[in-house]
Formats: structure tokens, sequence, C-alpha cells
């Protein structure tokens, strides 16, 4: 099969990867009420089924991506995919909530697996210069898949049932796991394979986790209670250990060439800010428009359609314009419109038009769109065929906890709908904001040229050329 022809399954193969992936945790969002009905769940279980699939998803995805990175992209995703579609048939069939509480968990356990290879087998198909249009198609993909969710989710459960959410996956898992036999993509030159450090994995793993679950927690309890500030420290203290270990020694869990990118750090701290604003704004909207506008689940999806719509349109945009000025102005220009639309949507009242909502929405999708396609083009481009596992791991990692930090704050910041100029909603666009320092880090000029050739010859002088 000829190179072209790689690279085309490749991309096939990525973005249903990723849009599978992207399609469940927002179809979910309409089977939860049924669940609890018909399962007799308590709230506390339904959150579990949410926050044990995150905590996870979180814990695992660079230890996934570094795996990917030892054993090969196209078998990481067989197995993750394989294991999603079959964690997913297990929930449709589950006859108690505590099945599907476990079920979810393993089931985000693969979905770690499933994750970074997506990403990883971009690098690895295409040069860095030629990355910007397969990450487009690959966000446009995931914003029409996470848009169409609650549609889908609406529909299918009230025809056939919550556990019809499920079953939907399987077959896709089935199609994807078939291309995935059939990705061949070259295999980076190294010294030597790269090694898992259990003690790293360990401790990443332990770190991760207790933060997510805090975050999870943090609108139950509160940011001050007890719990809550215990498992900070926990977190504090245990990332302390792993810095000290990766420092020391000779496998780190994220390689030194990795961690000293300053592209690649400064790309997933404004993926994390700027998700977090995004994700804890649309929380807020969504109580705003059902409690305040008493509107049901289908028309408040219509109402944030303009989201999905600028996010698809806006990520080719996005491509054209980080070729044409360069990686930082273009982070910053999707992080000023993300701030203002988060901003936008603050001034919103019960009199507010329908137009000043849809362009406030409108905004936040192209503004995250430009982010999106820039923040994982630098990410990807920026990192050596040998360790696109990792720093995709990197990536979705952040992608994980931004929205779990906007979400602690939207909620814990008051139990009440969106009022007009909610205060909420200012804190989410000033955490928002924080994303402009790492923007102002990126490179400026035009992506031109391969971004990955300076962090490659750092890390494997025998890397081959693309």
């Amino acid at each position: 099969m000829t190179a072209p022809a790689q690279r085309q399954i490749a991309l096939l193969v990525s973005v249903i990867g990723a849009m599978i992936v992207a399609l469940d945790g927002t179809i979910l969002l309409m089977a939860q009420p049924r669940i609890q009905r018909d399962l007799g769940a308590s709230v506390a279980q339904i959150q579990w089924t949410s926050t044990g699939y995150l905590v996870a998803v979180a814990a695992l995805l660079v230890i996934a991506g570094r795996l990917g990175d030892r054993y090969g992209h196209p078998r990481l995703l067989f197995v993750g995919v394989l294991g999603f579609g079959a964690a997913s048939a297990g929930i449709a069939l589950a006859p108690a909530v505590g099945w599907v509480i476990v079920l979810r968990a393993v089931q985000g356990g693969f979905a770690a697996f499933l994750q970074p290879a997506t990403l990883a087998l971009l690098r690895l198909a295409y040069p860095a210069d030629r990355l910007g249009t397969p990450i487009a198609i690959r966000t446009s993909a995931i914003a029409v898949a996470a848009g169409s969710g609650p549609l889908l989710g609406g529909v299918l459960v009230a025809h056939l049932g919550w556990r019809a959410v499920f079953w939907v996956n399987v077959p896709l898992a089935f199609v994807i796991a078939v291309l995935a036999l059939a990705v061949r993509t070259p295999a980076p030159q190294r010294a030597e394979p790269p090694r898992l450090n259990l003690t790293s994995a360990g401790l990443l793993t332990v770190a991760l986790a207790i933060l997510v679950h805090a975050l999870a927690d943090v609108p139950a309890r509160g940011w001050t209670a007890a719990p809550t500030l215990l498992e900070f420290l926990a977190v504090i203290g245990v990332a302390t250990v792993l810095t000290r270990h990766e420092r020391r020694t000779t496998h780190a869990l994220v390689p030194p060439a990795v961690a000293r990118s300053v592209p690649v750090m400064a790309s997933m701290a404004i993926l994390l800010f700027v998700s977090a604003g995004l994700f804890g704004a649309l929380f807020k909207a969504t109580f705003y428009l059902q409690d305040v506008l008493r509107l049901g689940p289908l028309a408040s999806g219509l109402r944030v359609l303009p989201l999905t719509v600028l996010m698809v349109l806006g990520a080719p945009a996005a491509v054209t314009a980080l070729r044409r000025y360069g990686a930082r102005r273009t982070a910053i220009a999707g992080t000023v419109l993300v701030v203002v639309g988060i901003a936008g949507l603050s001034r919103l009242g019960p009199a507010g038009s329908w137009m000043a909502m849809a362009a406030a929405f409108g905004t936040l999708g192209a503004g995250f769109a430009t982010v999106m396609v820039t923040a994982t083009g630098t990410v990807v481009g920026d990192a050596p065929p040998g360790y696109a596992g990792v720093v995709g791991g990197l990536k979705q990692t952040a992608m994980n906890i931004g929205p779990s930090l906007g979400i602690a704050v939207a909620a814990s910041m008051s139990r009440t709908p969106v009022p007009a100029f909610d205060s909420a909603l200012l804190i989410l666009a000033a955490i928002a904001v924080l994303g402009l320092l790492p923007a102002s880090l990126l490179p400026s000029g035009s992506l031109a040229h391969p971004a990955g050739r300076g962090i490659a010859s750092k890390a494997d002088p025998r890397q081959p050329s693309r």
C-alpha cells in the first residue's frame, strides 16, 4: 500500500477513534437520569458513573502513551478500542448501578489507551510540517461528535432506552479495530526501546487520580473542606516525590527532551486554562438555559449549536492562520476569543436576545477551535515520532484536568442558576486569561518548517529526517 493511502487510513482511524470518545462523553448526559430511575441509583452513584471514568482516564493517559511508544501505537489503539467496546457492551447489560460504575472505570482505562494513540498515529504518518490539516480535520470531527452527542442521546434514550447509548459504541469500536490492523506507520529509529519506569508510572497514576477525584468532589464538599485540602496536599506530596524521582532515574516517564520543551509545556498550559474556562462556562450555561429560560434539552442544545458550528468551521481557518501568523499570535487570538465569549455569556440576562447568545457561543467555538488546533499542532509537531505517544498522553491529560477544574469552579460558586453578570463566569474568564501567558511563549514564526526538529535532535540524534 502506498504512503498516501497509509496516511489516509491513519487519519481515518485517528478521526473515528477521537470521535467515539468525544461522543461517549456527551451522549451519556442524556442517559444518566434514566439510569438513575431504572436502576434505583442515588445521585452520588450517578455522579460516580462519570467520576470513575474521568479518574481512570486521567490516571493512565501518559502511561498509555509511553506504552505506545514502546510497543507500537496501532497495537495499543487496537487493544484500547476493543476494550472500550467490550466495556460498553458490559455496561449495556449491567443489572445494577454498581456494575455500571465499575465498568465505566474500566471503559475509561481503555479510553486512555485509545486517545494518545489517535494523536501519535498522525505524528508517525505525517511529516511535522504537514500536520495542520489532519489535526484540523480531527478537531472538527471531535466538535461534531461532542455537539451531536446530546441530540443523539436524547433520541436513543427516548425510543430505545438508556442501554442503547452504550450499544452504539460496539459496532464503532469493531470498525476502528479492523482499520487499526491495516495501519502501517514507520518505526522511529532509537538506540533502545523506551522502558516504562514502574515507579514513576505508579506515582503519576496516584497523583492524577487523587487530583481528578478531588476536583470532582469540590461541588459537594467545597474548596476548603478538610477532605478536599487533604487530597490537594496529597497531590502536592506525590508530585514532589515524582519530580525528584524523574530527575534521578535514567528512564524517565516523561523524557527530559519533552519536559524541557517550552512549546510542549506551554501548549499543555494553554489547553488546561482555556478548556477550564470553556467547560466551566458551558456547565453554567446549561443551568441558565434550562432553569432560567425554561428550555428543554433539545432547545438548549440548539442554542449551543453555534459553538459546534464555529468549531467545525474555525479549525481549518486556524490552520491557515497558523501557517501565516505563527503559533504565538494564533494561540493568543484564540485565547482572547474564548475570554470574550465567556464574558459575553456573563452579560446575558433573561431578556437577552437569541442573537447575542448565538454570538457568544459562536465566539467560544471559534476561539476554542483555534486554541485546539494551535496547541495540538505544536505539541504533536514539536515531538519526535519516538515520543509521540507520551506527548499525546500529556496533551490529553491537560484536556481532562482542565474541564474538571472549570466545572469544579463553576459548580462551587453557587447552587443557583446563572444570573446576569454572573461572578462565576467572570472567574472562569479570568482562568482562561491565564492562557495568554503560556501562549506568549510559543514560537512566533510561521510553521513553514517542521516544528519537531529542535526537540527531535535533542532527544535522538539518530532520528531520521522527515
